[in-house]
This record gives C-alpha cells, sequence and structure tokens, in this order.
C-alpha cells in the first residue's frame, strides 16, 4: 500500500497555528501528572501491540521542546522541531505516515534516524482539541521500513488518539481518571474483538489473563479455560514442547515471539496457526506486559509446501541437465583427444553454474544447501566462478569481508546473478578484454557494494524497465531495505549498493 506524501508547509493551515494559544492550552493541562499514568499506558500498550511495532507513545510538542508520555525505556532524545516527527504530525489533518524515514527529507537530520535508535517506519495521530489547537500526537515507531497501516490500524489509531484527548482533558479529577481506565478498557476491548486475528495479553512473567472474543470462537474452549499456562494444551502435541521453549526465551531475553505452530480448532482439527508477541517497557526499561497475536495461516502454509515441493522437483531437473551437458562434453572430449582442453574448462564452468544454481534459487530450511555461505566474498567467489578464465581474472572480489546468513543470501546471489548476466550479453563479459571489480566496504552501520566494468562495449540505459530492473529492485531494496544507483558511464555500467550491515545478518 503506498502512502499519499505529505503536502507542503505552507499549504497545511496547521502550521500558521497561533503559538502562545498552544501555550496556553497546553498549559492547562497538568501534562507532569501523565508521565506514569495508567490510562494512558493502557492505550499505548495497545497501540503498539494493534500495529505490531515496539514503540508506542504520546508526544506533547511544546515552544522548545517535546515531552513524552508512556515512553519506554528507549533514549529518545530531544529533537528540533522542525525535523520532529510528531511536530510534523499535529498538523496534519489526518494521521502522518512515514513509511521510510531515511527516504524523507523532513526527516534527514533527525538524530532519531541517523543515529541511535534509527527510526525507519513512523504512524503519528494528531492530537487536536475541539477547539482546533493541536497539542502533539499519539504515534507508533519501528526501526524497520513498512508499506503502510492496514485499514484497521488506522481505524484503531484514531479510536485510541480520541481515548487520550479525554484523558489529557481529564487530567486534574481522579474520579474522571479512573472513568477515563475503565472507558479505554472497554473501548480496547471492543477493538479488540473486532480484529480477525485472535487477541492475548500475558502479565509480565507471561502469566495469560486475557483473550479476545476471536480467540473463544477458534478454539471453542471455555472462558478462562486457557488463563496462565493452560494456553499450551490446545497445541498440537508434537508443537507443545518446541512452543514452551520458544516462550520461555522469550519471557527470559526479551526478545520478540514468532513462532508458527498448529493450533486446536473447536471441531478438533489442527491449524497452522504464526504466533506473534511484544514486550512493552516502562520508562525504567522493565517488561510490563505481553501482547500477541495467533493467526490461522493454514491454507498459506499448505500453498508454500506445494510450492517447495515443486521448486525442489524443478532445481532437480535443471541439475540433471547440468549433470547430462557435463557427460556431453566428457563423451566428446574422449572422442575428440584434441577438444580434451577446452572440453575441461567448459565442464568446469557447467559444474560452477550448478553450484552458483543451488544460491540463486529460493529455498526453505530443508532444501537450503548444506554448504551454506556466511561469507559475502565467499559467495560472490562461488557465484562468478562460471564466468572466470583461466588465465587472468574476469571478476575481481575485493573489499571488506562481511558476513551473510541465510535471509540475505538468496537476494545477493539473485542481484549479483542479474548483473553478471547482463555483463555477458552486452557488457565487459562480451568479449574478452573487458573485467569488472566487485568492491565492498563498510560505512557506518552500512555496507556499500560497488560494481565497475571497464574494457567492454559501450552501454547505454534501456529504454524501458524489464524483468531485471524489477529483480535487482525487489532483492536489494524491498529484501534488504537498500539502495540501488546505477550510472552508464563512457567506460561501463557502474552501480553502488548499499544496504543496512543487519539486514545481510543477525550476527
Amino acid at each position: 500500500m503506498t502512502e499519499t506524501p505529505a503536502p507542503p508547509a505552507e499549504a497545511r493551515p496547521g502550521w500558521r497555528i497561533d503559538e502562545g494559544a498552544r501555550a496556553d492550552a497546553i498549559a492547562e493541562h497538568d501534562i507532569e501528572t501523565l508521565r506514569d499514568d495508567a490510562a494512558l499506558r493502557r492505550i499505548t500498550d495497545f497501540a503498539a501491540a494493534l500495529c505490531g511495532v515496539p514503540v508506542s507513545l504520546v508526544s506533547i510538542v511544546e515552544a522548545e521542546r517535546q515531552t513524552f508520555l508512556s515512553r519506554t525505556g528507549l533514549d529518545l532524545s530531544e529533537t528540533p522541531r522542525e525535523t520532529s516527527f510528531c511536530a510534523h504530525a499535529m498538523l496534519e489533518d489526518t494521521i502522518m505516515v512515514v513509511p521510510d524515514a531515511t527516504r524523507d527529507p523532513r526527516f534527514a537530520d533527525n538524530p532519531l534516524v541517523t543515529e541511535g535508535l534509527g527510526i525507519r517506519f513512523y504512524a503519528g495521530v494528531p492530537l487536536v482539541r475541539e477547539d482546533g489547537i493541536p497539542l502533539g500526537s499519539l504515534c507508533v515507531i519501528d526501526t524497520v521500513p513498512r508499506a503502510g497501516l492496514t485499514p484497521l490500524q488506522r481505524q484503531g489509531l484514531a479510536v485510541l488518539a480520541a481515548d487520550v484527548l479525554r484523558r489529557l482533558g481529564d487530567s486534574r479529577s481522579a474520579a474522571a481518571s479512573r472513568a477515563a481506565i475503565g472507558d479505554s478498557e472497554g473501548r480496547f476491548r471492543t477493538l479488540a474483538d473486532t480484529m480477525p486475528q485472535m487477541v492475548w495479553s500475558t502479565q509480565p512473567d507471561g502469566f495469560h489473563d486475557y483473550y479476545n472474543a476471536r480467540w473463544y470462537e477458534f478454539t471453542g474452549v471455555p472462558a478462562g479455560s486457557t488463563d496462565g499456562e493452560g494456553w499450551n494444551g490446545v497445541f498440537h502435541p508434537e508443537d507443545q514442547e518446541r512452543a514452551w521453549a520458544v516462550w520461555q526465551r522469550s519471557l527470559a531475553t526479551g526478545e520478540p515471539y514468532q513462532i508458527e505452530y498448529r493450533l486446536r480448532r473447536y471441531d478438533g482439527e489442527y491449524r497452522w496457526t504464526l504466533g506473534r508477541a511484544l514486550p512493552i517497557y516502562d520508562a525504567n526499561g522493565a517488561i510490563v506486559r505481553w501482547f500477541g497475536t495467533c493467526t490461522d495461516i493454514h491454507e498459506g502454509k499448505l500453498v508454500r509446501e506445494e510450492r517447495e515441493v515443486v521448486a525442489q522437483e524443478l532445481s532437480h531437473r535443471i541439475k540433471n541437465i547440468f549433470a547430462v551437458i557435463s557427460g556431453l562434453i566428457g563423451f566428446s572430449a574422449r572422442a575428440h583427444p584434441g577438444f580434451a582442453n577446452v572440453a575441461d574448462d567448459l565442464r568446469a564452468r557447467v559444474i560452477a553454474l550448478g553450484r552458483a544454481h543451488d544460491f540463486v534459487r529460493p529455498h526453505s530450511a530443508q532444501s537450503r544447501p548444506a554448504a551454506e555461505q556466511t561469507s559475502l566474498q565467499g559467495l560472490l567467489t562461488e557465484l562468478f566462478e562460471p564466468y572466470q578464465s583461466r588465465i587472468a581474472p574476469r571478476i575481481l572480489v575485493t573489499g571488506d569481508d562481511i558476513v551473510i546468513d541465510d535471509r540475505s543470501a538468496t537476494p545477493l546471489a539473485l542481484l549479483f546473478h542479474e548483473l553478471a548476466t547482463n555483463a555477458t550479453k552486452y557488457g565487459a563479459l562480451y568479449n574478452d578484454d573487458g573485467t569488472i571489480r566487485v568492491h565492498s566496504r563498510r560505512a557506518g552501520d552500512r555496507v556499500i557494494i560497488e560494481w565497475r566494468e571497464s574494457g567492454g562495449p559501450i552501454v547505454a540505459p534501456p529504454e524501458k524497465t524489464g524483468f531485471g530492473s524489477q529483480l535487482i529492485e525487489l532483492s536489494a531494496v524491498r529484501q534488504l531495505a537498500g539502495t540501488v544507483a546505477q550510472r552508464w558511464e563512457s567506460t561501463g555500467l557502474e552501480v553502488e549498493i548499499m544496504l543496512p550491515e543487519r539486514s545481510l545478518s543477525r550476527v
């Protein structure tokens, strides 16, 4: 889903607000007493769980500073008004969504983006009083980019923002505070019950104390029967020990909980389900609650398994073709001894193509190559072997070696396989004189990989975007959250690929 860019500042009436009136409005609210307010804590906890993000908070934007309410233990330093997410969000007419803050010039100098926390995704609901004066925003934050918000998440955040405004208006009344807590609780439950997923929450020690209506509809169990540790009983017997171990690890480390397991439906059928949960922290960094969801993925998982069987069969046949070609080359070499040297070289290239094929095609945990590459240079060296010459290297790999894992190996292989193939068709590998230099280096928390061709024919930008360009975009940008810049120089194609190092390896 694509978000509509925000209009220029001068086009939004909110930017011409009376700052004096805003200051008076903020002074009417007892902001300091709301820093650890129970009602606001419930609101932001639910906002984070609703959107599947680690952080949600309320920001009151004053003239010279921001006041963060219901904040987590994260280091949310003050940011200049002109680069503040919440200062922009509070002046919008609807929810402001920033899919990737590193690509939004408004926040290019925001230290929460460029340093420390590394915010990538932000969504903020403006908190505007009935008299039209904006106070700040209710926002959700993530350190990875996202496409946007679902309609349900947008609706839910709007409801929660109304609760925040009500709580701000009631901040001086203890009786009103209790009423706000009760009202918010009712709204949370109403919203949770309308969600298509099963929603649950636990105390810090993992004791389950809430499930929404969807959980009871799906499982058919009596209300309250799965509180505490009773939830494990509705899992498939073969999945119970594994699910319990993963949950205990999350409780011990604070890591987000995610696992696929089979959950017993009300009719006795076990359905594949995706379970996720995020911890919610207090101002001191202690976990105060876990919010989780269960999503029925049964049909999708069966489809993926069927596709995996087909992919393995197709891969097996392709590798058989490589083996047949290699055998035919050997047979021809025996029949024509003078062809032996060329045949050996050609057979080695075919075998190398078969090895490279293992990295280029997508893999599941079952089909992943046994000789798994954990080194960027190792992967590239193996991938480029079919294109090398026995006389001198045609593709030279240099620079910093980077640790990679199974998540990044396939998109990297697809990306560089596409570049090498294009170089063979049109670029530096088209003739006998061209060479390619692939150089990788670290730049802070990012990895820059440079591809430079030379010695080949003069190349020009393609007239239209083809499948290869889309494949490069999919691999580097969408899967690895990076950027790709291509320059068609007179000496040959130059490509600069910039990737977050954390997208290459979990280490």
